[in-house]
Protein backbone atom coordinates (compact mmCIF):
# COMPACT_ATOMS: atom_id res chain seq x y z
CA UNK A 1 0.00 0.00 0.00
CA UNK A 2 2.90 2.17 1.09
CA UNK A 3 4.55 2.11 -2.50
CA UNK A 4 1.59 2.60 -3.73
CA UNK A 5 0.76 5.73 -2.58
CA UNK A 6 4.43 6.77 -3.33
CA UNK A 7 3.96 6.12 -6.95
CA UNK A 8 0.49 8.30 -7.15
CA UNK A 9 2.81 10.99 -5.73
CA UNK A 10 5.18 10.52 -8.34
CA UNK A 11 2.53 10.02 -10.79
CA UNK A 12 1.01 13.43 -9.78
CA UNK A 13 4.52 15.36 -9.67
CA UNK A 14 5.34 13.79 -13.02
CA UNK A 15 2.14 14.88 -14.58
CA UNK A 16 2.77 17.99 -13.03
CA UNK A 17 6.32 18.75 -14.50
CA UNK A 18 5.34 17.86 -17.73
CA UNK A 19 2.53 20.55 -17.82
CA UNK A 20 5.39 23.14 -16.78
CA UNK A 21 8.38 21.93 -19.40
CA UNK A 22 9.38 23.95 -22.12
CA UNK A 23 8.25 22.94 -25.57
CA UNK A 24 4.93 20.95 -23.70
CA UNK A 25 0.96 21.47 -24.06
CA UNK A 26 -0.67 23.29 -21.15
CA UNK A 27 -4.46 22.48 -21.62
CA UNK A 28 -6.94 25.23 -20.92
CA UNK A 29 -11.04 24.77 -20.55
CA UNK A 30 -13.31 27.40 -21.50
CA UNK A 31 -16.77 28.39 -22.73
CA UNK A 32 -16.38 29.51 -25.72
CA UNK A 33 -19.90 31.21 -26.43
CA UNK A 34 -19.00 34.84 -24.87
CA UNK A 35 -17.80 36.51 -27.19
CA UNK A 36 -15.83 38.95 -27.37
CA UNK A 37 -13.89 37.15 -24.82
CA UNK A 38 -13.93 33.11 -26.85
CA UNK A 39 -16.35 32.08 -29.14
CA UNK A 40 -16.22 30.12 -32.55
CA UNK A 41 -16.08 31.33 -35.82
CA UNK A 42 -18.04 29.95 -38.68
CA UNK A 43 -16.03 27.44 -39.07
CA UNK A 44 -15.53 26.23 -35.67
CA UNK A 45 -12.02 28.09 -35.17
CA UNK A 46 -11.39 29.80 -31.60
CA UNK A 47 -11.44 32.86 -31.30
CA UNK A 48 -11.80 36.23 -28.66
CA UNK A 49 -9.75 38.12 -26.62
CA UNK A 50 -8.90 35.00 -24.67
CA UNK A 51 -7.54 33.02 -27.29
CA UNK A 52 -5.27 35.62 -28.56
CA UNK A 53 -4.25 36.10 -24.92
CA UNK A 54 -4.12 32.48 -24.33
CA UNK A 55 -1.51 31.51 -26.67
CA UNK A 56 1.04 34.73 -26.06
CA UNK A 57 0.82 33.66 -22.08
CA UNK A 58 1.62 30.27 -23.71
CA UNK A 59 4.55 31.72 -25.97
CA UNK A 60 6.07 33.68 -23.54
CA UNK A 61 5.87 30.51 -21.04
CA UNK A 62 7.03 28.50 -23.95
CA UNK A 63 4.72 25.98 -23.97
CA UNK A 64 1.62 24.93 -26.03
CA UNK A 65 -1.85 25.99 -25.96
CA UNK A 66 -4.42 23.03 -26.15
CA UNK A 67 -8.17 24.15 -25.49
CA UNK A 68 -11.33 22.14 -23.92
CA UNK A 69 -14.93 23.67 -24.26
CA UNK A 70 -17.31 22.90 -21.63
CA UNK A 71 -19.99 25.16 -19.84
CA UNK A 72 -18.98 27.36 -17.46
CA UNK A 73 -20.70 26.63 -14.37
CA UNK A 74 -18.98 23.32 -15.01
CA UNK A 75 -15.16 25.09 -15.84
CA UNK A 76 -14.40 24.29 -11.79
CA UNK A 77 -15.44 20.97 -11.35
CA UNK A 78 -13.74 19.64 -14.79
CA UNK A 79 -10.54 21.55 -13.39
CA UNK A 80 -10.84 20.03 -9.94
CA UNK A 81 -11.16 16.23 -11.82
CA UNK A 82 -7.64 17.34 -14.13
CA UNK A 83 -9.80 17.42 -17.71
CA UNK A 84 -7.50 20.57 -18.04
CA UNK A 85 -4.55 22.39 -16.52
CA UNK A 86 -6.26 25.67 -15.99
CA UNK A 87 -9.26 27.79 -16.58
CA UNK A 88 -9.31 30.75 -19.02
CA UNK A 89 -12.99 31.64 -19.71
CA UNK A 90 -13.26 35.24 -18.35
CA UNK A 91 -13.44 34.15 -14.56
CA UNK A 92 -13.04 36.50 -12.19
CA UNK A 93 -11.29 36.09 -8.86
CA UNK A 94 -13.88 35.90 -5.71
CA UNK A 95 -13.78 35.14 -2.66
CA UNK A 96 -15.96 31.96 -2.79
CA UNK A 97 -14.33 31.12 -6.51
CA UNK A 98 -11.07 31.10 -4.05
CA UNK A 99 -12.43 28.39 -1.46
CA UNK A 100 -12.20 25.92 -4.46
CA UNK A 101 -9.41 26.79 -6.66
CA UNK A 102 -5.91 29.18 -6.72
CA UNK A 103 -5.59 31.94 -9.01
CA UNK A 104 -2.99 33.34 -10.82
CA UNK A 105 -2.07 37.22 -10.67
CA UNK A 106 -4.90 39.33 -12.16
CA UNK A 107 -4.80 39.48 -15.99
CA UNK A 108 -7.16 42.48 -16.80
CA UNK A 109 -10.67 43.79 -15.33
CA UNK A 110 -13.85 44.75 -16.96
CA UNK A 111 -16.69 46.57 -16.22
CA UNK A 112 -20.53 44.32 -14.86
CA UNK A 113 -23.05 46.31 -16.72
CA UNK A 114 -27.57 45.99 -17.02
CA UNK A 115 -28.21 45.83 -20.55
CA UNK A 116 -32.23 46.88 -21.45
CA UNK A 117 -34.42 48.81 -23.92
CA UNK A 118 -32.71 52.34 -24.43
CA UNK A 119 -36.36 53.60 -23.53
CA UNK A 120 -37.14 51.37 -20.55
CA UNK A 121 -36.16 53.93 -18.20
CA UNK A 122 -34.64 50.90 -16.04
CA UNK A 123 -31.46 51.25 -14.04
CA UNK A 124 -29.29 48.80 -12.23
CA UNK A 125 -30.85 49.20 -8.57
CA UNK A 126 -33.15 47.51 -6.83
CA UNK A 127 -36.06 49.92 -6.70
CA UNK A 128 -35.85 50.42 -10.95
CA UNK A 129 -36.02 46.62 -11.38
CA UNK A 130 -38.81 45.44 -8.79
CA UNK A 131 -40.91 43.00 -10.56
CA UNK A 132 -38.82 42.56 -13.23
CA UNK A 133 -37.05 39.41 -15.24
CA UNK A 134 -33.29 39.68 -15.30
CA UNK A 135 -31.51 37.30 -17.53
CA UNK A 136 -27.87 35.99 -16.14
CA UNK A 137 -25.32 33.50 -17.10
CA UNK A 138 -25.17 30.63 -15.05
CA UNK A 139 -22.26 29.95 -12.60
CA UNK A 140 -20.99 33.04 -13.23
CA UNK A 141 -20.65 36.51 -10.88
CA UNK A 142 -23.25 38.22 -12.43
CA UNK A 143 -25.50 35.67 -11.66
CA UNK A 144 -24.58 35.73 -7.75
CA UNK A 145 -24.53 39.54 -7.48
CA UNK A 146 -28.10 39.67 -8.80
CA UNK A 147 -29.10 36.49 -6.43
CA UNK A 148 -27.19 38.28 -3.43
CA UNK A 149 -28.70 42.19 -4.31
CA UNK A 150 -31.33 42.07 -6.62
CA UNK A 151 -34.13 38.21 -6.14
CA UNK A 152 -34.15 39.36 -2.07
CA UNK A 153 -35.91 42.94 -3.11
CA UNK A 154 -38.63 41.13 -5.52
CA UNK A 155 -36.63 41.29 -8.88
CA UNK A 156 -36.94 37.91 -10.95
CA UNK A 157 -33.20 36.63 -12.05
CA UNK A 158 -33.46 33.87 -14.51
CA UNK A 159 -30.46 31.51 -15.01
CA UNK A 160 -29.26 30.21 -18.16
CA UNK A 161 -26.68 27.72 -19.25
CA UNK A 162 -26.01 30.27 -22.43
CA UNK A 163 -25.52 33.67 -22.61
CA UNK A 164 -26.66 33.47 -26.78
CA UNK A 165 -30.47 32.22 -25.47
CA UNK A 166 -30.34 35.58 -22.55
CA UNK A 167 -30.05 37.76 -25.66
CA UNK A 168 -32.67 35.70 -27.52
CA UNK A 169 -35.45 35.99 -24.48
CA UNK A 170 -34.37 39.60 -24.08
CA UNK A 171 -34.80 40.67 -27.88
CA UNK A 172 -38.31 38.71 -27.41
CA UNK A 173 -39.54 40.26 -25.05
CA UNK A 174 -39.09 37.27 -22.41
CA UNK A 175 -36.79 39.31 -20.21
CA UNK A 176 -36.39 43.26 -19.15
CA UNK A 177 -33.23 43.03 -18.98
CA UNK A 178 -29.65 41.35 -18.49
CA UNK A 179 -26.49 41.47 -16.38
CA UNK A 180 -23.33 40.78 -18.23
CA UNK A 181 -19.44 41.97 -18.15
CA UNK A 182 -19.49 44.73 -20.53
CA UNK A 183 -17.45 44.25 -23.66
CA UNK A 184 -19.70 40.87 -24.14
CA UNK A 185 -22.69 42.60 -23.66
CA UNK A 186 -20.96 45.28 -26.62
CA UNK A 187 -19.87 42.71 -29.04
CA UNK A 188 -22.40 39.67 -28.29
CA UNK A 189 -25.84 41.60 -28.30
CA UNK A 190 -25.70 45.47 -28.91
CA UNK A 191 -23.31 45.42 -32.09
CA UNK A 192 -25.49 43.42 -33.35
CA UNK A 193 -28.88 43.83 -35.38
CA UNK A 194 -31.10 42.53 -32.90
CA UNK A 195 -29.54 44.63 -30.14
CA UNK A 196 -29.94 48.29 -31.91
CA UNK A 197 -32.74 48.90 -29.31
CA UNK A 198 -30.55 47.86 -26.29
CA UNK A 199 -27.85 49.57 -24.55
CA UNK A 200 -26.11 49.94 -21.52
CA UNK A 201 -28.13 51.75 -18.58
CA UNK A 202 -26.79 53.23 -15.64
CA UNK A 203 -23.28 52.84 -14.22
CA UNK A 204 -21.23 49.81 -13.70
CA UNK A 205 -22.29 47.85 -10.56
CA UNK A 206 -20.13 47.25 -7.45
CA UNK A 207 -19.24 44.62 -5.00
CA UNK A 208 -15.67 43.47 -5.00
CA UNK A 209 -16.46 40.53 -2.85
CA UNK A 210 -18.79 38.94 -5.03
CA UNK A 211 -17.72 40.60 -8.62
CA UNK A 212 -13.94 40.04 -7.58
CA UNK A 213 -10.75 41.92 -8.43
CA UNK A 214 -10.21 41.06 -11.96
CA UNK A 215 -9.74 38.02 -14.41
CA UNK A 216 -7.27 35.68 -14.13
CA UNK A 217 -6.18 32.44 -14.96
CA UNK A 218 -8.42 29.44 -12.50
CA UNK A 219 -5.49 26.66 -11.05
CA UNK A 220 -6.20 23.53 -8.78
CA UNK A 221 -5.28 23.74 -5.42
CA UNK A 222 -2.12 23.90 -4.50
CA UNK A 223 0.14 23.91 -8.17
CA UNK A 224 1.94 26.78 -7.25
CA UNK A 225 4.54 25.61 -10.13
CA UNK A 226 1.72 25.81 -12.80
CA UNK A 227 1.42 28.90 -10.74
CA UNK A 228 4.63 30.70 -10.90
CA UNK A 229 5.49 30.01 -14.45
CA UNK A 230 2.44 31.59 -15.51
CA UNK A 231 2.81 34.49 -13.40
CA UNK A 232 6.16 35.52 -14.84
CA UNK A 233 4.67 34.55 -18.34
CA UNK A 234 1.60 37.29 -17.69
CA UNK A 235 4.37 39.79 -16.14
CA UNK A 236 6.25 39.66 -19.53
CA UNK A 237 3.18 39.78 -21.88
CA UNK A 238 1.86 42.48 -19.73
CA UNK A 239 4.76 44.77 -19.56
CA UNK A 240 5.26 43.99 -23.33
CA UNK A 241 1.93 45.82 -24.33
CA UNK A 242 0.12 42.59 -25.30
CA UNK A 243 -2.83 43.37 -22.72
CA UNK A 244 -3.28 46.24 -24.17
CA UNK A 245 -3.39 46.10 -27.28
CA UNK A 246 -5.46 42.84 -27.45
CA UNK A 247 -7.91 45.06 -25.62
CA UNK A 248 -8.21 48.12 -27.74
CA UNK A 249 -8.98 45.55 -30.95
CA UNK A 250 -11.47 43.52 -28.78
CA UNK A 251 -12.94 46.13 -26.30
CA UNK A 252 -12.78 49.59 -28.06
CA UNK A 253 -12.51 52.13 -25.36
CA UNK A 254 -13.38 50.12 -22.28
CA UNK A 255 -10.48 50.10 -20.12
CA UNK A 256 -9.18 46.90 -18.62
CA UNK A 257 -5.97 48.02 -17.39
CA UNK A 258 -4.83 46.12 -13.70
CA UNK A 259 -4.70 49.22 -11.81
Amino acid sequence: MKKLKIALLLGCAAASFSALADGSTLKFGLEAQYPPFESKSATGELQGFDIDLGNAVCAAASVKCDWYDTSFDGLIAALQARKFDAINSAMNVTEKRRQAIDFTNVIYRVPTKLIARKDSGLLPTTESLKGKHIGVLQGSIQESYAQAHWAPKGVDIVSYQDQNQVYLDLSSGRLDGTLVLAPAGQSGFLSRPDGKDYGFVGDAVRDDKILGSGIAFGLRKGDTQLKEKLDAAIEKVQKEGVVKSLSKKYFGDIDVSVK
